[in-house]
């Protein structure tokens, strides 16, 4: 029974049943037809031997002739009727007791399928019938003859028996042509496709394991080529995965030493904290919350494995403070380097964020359009602005430079897919789209063009608090 329970058996099994119900559906009619006949040709027989009673002489034959009549005529006796009278005229040596009565003179289909089939399955031994048929041609109009039921039922079960085989045979035929097309045109091709799945799960990193389409229906030909870019999306994804994870481990190791060194530094830059230069005394507090930003965060890294965002924690800051200390971090603001630095943020602009990690959504946003001015090789400009709408603030990073391929722009926000420049990871991106997510806003990509890029921070407004942090460390 196993094999019913699959695809090839259960179509096989339905072929049969639909074309035996086929069968059936022609087979009741034709009974009724095959009663039918066989009573018309009883009554055509039982004309012939009344013309031959009426052709002798004063209507008058012989007790052996009669007997002769009625065996060829299959009938037990006849009676006609017609012009006022009725007649016996031929009739057996016994007058048995009818058991019903049937008109063939206008019969309806339904009456001939149920009084057929009473005839097949309720006839007594010993039961006759009388028929009533038209004469034509003669002065009588109707012919009535009594037939032994028996014999009837037997013709009649004999009939269906015969259409019963035939429809079996022509079922099996039916069915086996059928399941062997669309074991070849469906059955086969998805059996393939399951063994294609089945070799990709056990070796999902083997190129060679990606489904191959070879099927010419269309549905199971789209079904491959579905199912064999998912596998190829999916080995991207594992093969990007192994990379995070190596990446991953070296961080760590990394961030180990990194975070000696930067210690030491930190140190070194609390004795410049002694000396009276003007210069040294304003650069030096950026300098040290640049040195204990990047202290902490390799700090989370030893401590979580990899480099987890702490929840941010939002507070009303002066976005034009914040824009000044991210342009001079990234020395844009001395006018020597090729990119300009337009600020375009009024000085009492406020916005509610997470100010370290706004510092280093701007910085990422500002240091991609320096790179990619620089690395266009003409002079270009990079201009801040800020906005309130009806969704929130809205803080712009507009550049001029040649813009970002299209292949950066299909994977912008995914690492390690989404890199704009030759030797770029694209985790900058993905890291600062976090970050704003994080805090309820969103990052966008507004336009990239030949003529420049265009990025769009959305953050929650900010609330009724006048308070203003002075500085993301």
């Amino acid at each position: 029974m196993g094999f019913f329970r699959g695809l090839s058996g259960r179509l096989l099994l339905l072929t049969v049943l639909v074309v035996m119900l086929a069968e059936v559906l022609i087979f009741v009619p034709s009974v009724a037809r095959f009663r039918f006949d066989y009573l018309q040709e009883r009554l055509r027989r039982a004309e012939i031997a009344v013309l031959t009673v009426m052709a002798a002489p004063e209507g008058m034959v012989s007790a052996e002739l009669q007997r002769q009549l009625l065996d060829r005529a299959e009938v037990v006796n006849v009676v006609v009727e017609g012009m006022g009278e009725r007649a016996m005229v031929l009739s057996g040596p016994e007058m048995p007791t009818v058991s019903a009565s049937f008109d063939l003179r206008d019969p309806s289909p339904l009456a001939l399928i149920r009084d057929a089939f009473a005839r097949l399955v309720g006839v007594e031994d010993g039961a006759v019938i009388r028929v009533i048929g038209a004469i034509e041609g003669m002065e009588y109009r109707t012919i009535e003859i009594t037939v032994p039921a028996a014999p009837l039922r037997r013709a009649m079960a004999a009939y269906g028996w015969r259409i019963l085989q035939l429809s079996l045979v022509i079922s099996l035929v039916t069915a086996a042509v059928v399941f062997w097309a669309v074991r070849g045109a469906v059955v086969t091709p998805i059996l393939r496709l399951v063994r294609g799945v089945r070799r990709f799960q056990a070796a999902p990193e083997d190129p060679g394991a990606v489904i191959r389409p070879q099927s010419r229906v269309g549905e199971i030909a789209e079904a491959e080529q579905a199912i064999a870019e998912m596998q190829r999306e999916l080995q991207r994804s594992l093969a990007e995965r192994a990379r995070l994870a190596e990446l991953g481990e070296a961080v760590a190791k990394i961030s180990h030493d990194l975070r000696n060194i930067l210690s030491a530094g930190q140190m070194m830059a609390d004795r410049l904290g002694m000396s009276a230069d003007p210069t040294v005394a304003r650069v030096l507090p950026k300098l040290i919350a640049s040195l204990d930003r990047a202290i902490r965060l390799c700090q989370r890294t030893l401590a979580h494995g990899r480099a987890e965002e702490a929840p941010p924690v939002p507070r009303t800051v002066s976005l034009r403070r914040l824009v000044d200390e991210v342009v001079e971090a990234q020395g844009l603001d001395t006018g020597e380097a090729p990119a300009r630095c337009r600020i375009e943020v009024a000085p009492g602009h406020t916005v509610r964020a997470d100010p370290e990690q706004l510092y280093r959504v701007l910085a990422n946003l500002v240091r991609n359009a320096a790179e990619a001015i620089q690395a266009s090789g003409r002079p270009g400009e990079i201009v801040l602005s800020a906005e309130t709408a009806a969704e929130g603030e809205v803080i712009r990073v507009r550049d001029t430079g040649p813009g970002m391929p299209s292949s950066a722009v299909e994977h912008l926000f995914q690492p390690f897919r989404g890199g704009a420049r030759a030797g770029g990871a694209g985790l900058g991106l993905s890291i600062a789209r976090e970050l704003v997510q994080a805090q309820g806003g969103r990052l966008e990509l507004v336009s990239s063009t030949t003529e420049g890029t265009e990025f769009a921070i959305t953050l929650p407004a900010a609330g009724p608090s006048t308070a203003v942090a002075a500085s993301p460390a």
